[in-house]
């Protein structure tokens, strides 16, 4: 609280009367350095989405679905928890008449119009960061360069991608684009970084011309000089500098993305330029992967199932003889990971909940919540790897010697929606939105549901989280070929338990035809399954995917190990 009232404390000076902080900083990214969550500083929130509105009098922490249960725990003290999209803040500040201050460099305009307009309040950008001037701490900025991937792992080279961006402009008729989004610019130069956590992210802007003239803004200390010498037509510029070359273009049509370019740049371009707000084509190119990648891919997945599957294995078997917690078993699974070489860092904090902390969506196990995993229990799993070269996103829900009959009937209703959406029709004008209602039928027959999507695009070796395609109720766009995309359908009941199912999934083709393939190696618990609940097309697909699992781990087992996986995987 005591951080909350010096913030408050600043109102009066900057001539406010409320404030928002965003989870996200400058770069708009998924995940963020430790120096830069102010959301995290401002209200012990660890989520990885959501932003806070202190006002004189009742402060407000706005999260979606995922984070309502965790945000109550770690926040619901000194923090009013809003469920968004139901509860936005223009409820809260109707008939209000507030200056409300933000920091235009971690907003855009989109974001701003769909959360606060239609209020009476207006919305002050201030120079500096007010959280900025409470919060002392030591920024640990990574002194890594960024490199270049492999031929190896290149499925594209980067001058053909520029090709691509150059003939977008002169379709659009436009003179240049500004890219923000850094994980695009990582796409587009076929490079990588470590500015962020879980994620091979290099921060960066670009500036590119219909003319191949590119403006490439970074930390100049990142760029080594091999990396000039394979870019030699490429101008790099330290980023502190970029307000300077935006204030110099002049009278031309520039492409932004509403989603990432900041209301602190677009009032530099739309001083002298004419503005073209579309989605950045990079997006919808990335989310295509080659051939190549997705080779990579599948053997990322292989290495990440034998790694999740020994952990399985031992986690079933020494749970009753000796203590493990949902920390140590965090761990234990991170050890199998780092044992191949291919292996670099998590793609996202582990999820390691039993009992009542796998109903909380995206828990993080802590030393107050740390929970001994026992008899009786359901333990839920979400964890995923970056590797050289693909990104694997998987959950796994497996039983403790629970034999609950409530509790296999709607874990067996979980997997028929995931087969449900593994096994969907897909056709041309297929859409996420369409896949997702036939993932929650079972469920929804005895009044049950679950408040996240059922699926989101994958990187490679880049964000776990990509789009702009999912699995989810309101998404419109088309799968294609080489399209990756998460299937976790699930269930959370507080305070009891947690299950969800996830594979990574692509999009493949044969014989001019498009359907779902599994790139998630792991057995799916046959125990907490009522076989009776099964028709003969999902028996069909579950003993196809755990004779796959099979033919793809066996190499990597043990003896014994090689005769859980048989058992695990054979026929039902």
């Amino acid at each position: 609280m005591e951080k909350i009232n010096k913030l408050k404390n600043i109102f009066k000076s900057e001539k406010i009367d409320g404030y928002i902080i965003p989870k996200n900083d400058e770069f708009f990214g998924e995940y963020i350095p430790d120096y830069k969550d102010r959301l995290k500083y401002i209200s012990n929130f660890t989520g990885s989405y959501g932003f806070a509105l202190i006002l004189d009098n009742k402060n407000y922490l706005f999260v979606d679905g995922r984070y309502t249960l965790q945000a109550n725990k770690q926040c619901g003290k000194f923090f009013s928890i809003k469920t968004i999209p139901h509860e936005l803040p223009q409820k809260v500040l109707k008939n209000k008449k507030l200056q409300i201050g933000f920091d235009p460099k971690l907003f855009t305009k989109k974001s701003l119009k769909i959360f606060f307009g239609k209020t009476s309040c207006k919305y002050v950008p201030l120079n500096n960061n007010l959280i900025d001037k409470i919060w002392i701490r030591k920024k640990r900025i990574s002194k890594k360069k960024f490199y270049i991937l492999p031929k190896i792992s290149i499925g594209e080279s980067y001058k053909s991608k520029i090709n691509k961006i150059v003939n977008k402009l002169k379709k659009n008729q436009a003179d240049c684009q500004f890219i923000t989004a850094s994980e695009n610019n990582a796409w587009l130069f076929n490079i990588r970084g470590n500015d962020t956590k879980f994620t091979p992210i290099p921060h960066s802007h670009v500036l590119i011309d219909n003319k191949k003239n590119i403006n490439f803004f970074c930390d100049l200390n990142k760029i080594s000089n091999s990396f000039r010498k394979i870019f030699s037509k490429v101008k790099f510029i330290n980023i502190n500098n970029i307000e300077t070359i935006l204030s110099k273009i002049y009278k031309k049509k520039v492409i932004i993305d509403k989603n990432t370019c900041s209301i602190f740049y677009e009032n530099f371009i739309f001083k002298n330029n004419e503005i073209l707000n579309q989605q950045d084509p990079i997006y919808a190119l990335k989310a295509v992967k080659t051939k190549k990648e997705i080779n990579n891919i599948k053997n990322a997945h292989i290495y990440d199932g034998a790694a999740l599957t020994k952990y399985l294995f031992w986690l079933k078997n020494n749970f009753l003889k000796k203590k493990i917690t949902e920390i140590s078993a965090e761990k234990r699974l991170l050890s199998f990971r780092k044992k191949n070489k291919n292996f670099n860092f998590l793609s996202f904090p582990t999820i390691s909940g039993t009992g009542p902390n796998g109903a909380i969506i995206h828990y993080k196990a802590t030393k107050k919540s740390n929970r001994k995993l026992k008899k009786g229990d359901i333990y839920l799993v979400d964890s995923g790897g970056q590797y050289n070269y693909g990104t694997t996103d998987v959950t796994r829900t497996i039983s403790l010697d629970n034999s609950s009959k409530r509790i296999k009937n709607i874990f067996t209703r979980v997997l028929k929606g995931h087969i449900a959406v593994a096994n969907f029709n897909l056709k041309k004008n297929t859409t996420g939105s369409m896949i997702d209602t036939n993932a929650r039928k079972y469920l929804r027959e005895i009044n049950l549901d679950y408040a996240h999507g059922t699926g989101h695009g994958v990187g490679y070796f880049l964000n776990v989280h990509e789009g702009p395609h999912a699995i989810s109720k309101s998404n419109t766009v088309n799968f294609q070929e080489g399209m990756i995309v998460s299937n976790e359908p699930g269930y959370y009941e507080k305070n009891n338990f947690g299950i969800r199912i996830e594979n990574l999934i692509y999009v493949k083709k044969n014989k001019q035809k498009n359907y779902f393939d599994n790139l998630t190696m792991a057995p799916i618990d046959k125990t907490l399954i009522d076989i009776k609940m099964l028709n003969k097309v999902e028996k069909k697909w579950l003993n196809n995917y755990h004779k796959k699992v099979f033919d793809n781990l066996k190499k990597f087992m043990n003896k014994s190990e090689i005769l859980e996986l048989d058992k695990s995987c054979s026929a039902i």
